[in-house]
């Protein structure tokens, strides 16, 4: 495990996350779902292995909204300010960061999931996956830029 600590929160400061290590992947994500939870035409996001991932402080600030209602894709908001905090997927064993929200994090994505679903498209070079990155699950199956 790599010795790299970082720390993440809210807007307001009342949550404060510890992340340990490098993120498993960075990723730009087009899903509609990522877009509405962000707030924007695109999420950038962090992927780390939960194991790697510790509420610090603010945890009686979470609401989570469990966007399928099975558990598999929860999404935790600050109440005080309505910060997007982190989206955990218990299936995989990940938990998403957004990168905006790790403040000294040099965002280096290498790829685009879920590129069909998008709104804005970026030609950058690098992968589009029709939906999760393989390493995670995925399909393997890329589409056009």
């Amino acid at each position: 495990m790599s010795d790299v600590i970082r720390k993440a929160g809210c807007l307001c400061g009342g949550v404060e996350l510890v992340l340990t290590g490098e993120p498993f992947v960075m990723t730009y994500c087009h899903c509609e779902s990522c877009r509405r939870w962000i707030g924007g035409p695109v999420h950038a996001g962090c992927l780390y292995p939960a194991k790697n991932v510790r509420i610090a402080k603010g945890e009686a600030l979470f609401t989570v909204f469990d966007r399928r209602g099975k558990g598999q894709n929860l999404r935790t908001f600050c109440k005080t300010c309505g910060s997007p905090i982190f989206n955990d997927h218990p299936g995989i064993e990940m938990i998403d960061i957004p990168a905006v929200s790790i403040p000294d994090l040099v965002f280096a994505p290498r790829l685009h999931s879920h590129y069909t679903e998008r709104v804005l498209s970026i030609r950058d070079g690098l992968p589009k996956y029709k939906d999760f990155d393989p390493a995670v699950g995925g399909t393997d199956e890329t589409v056009p830029e």
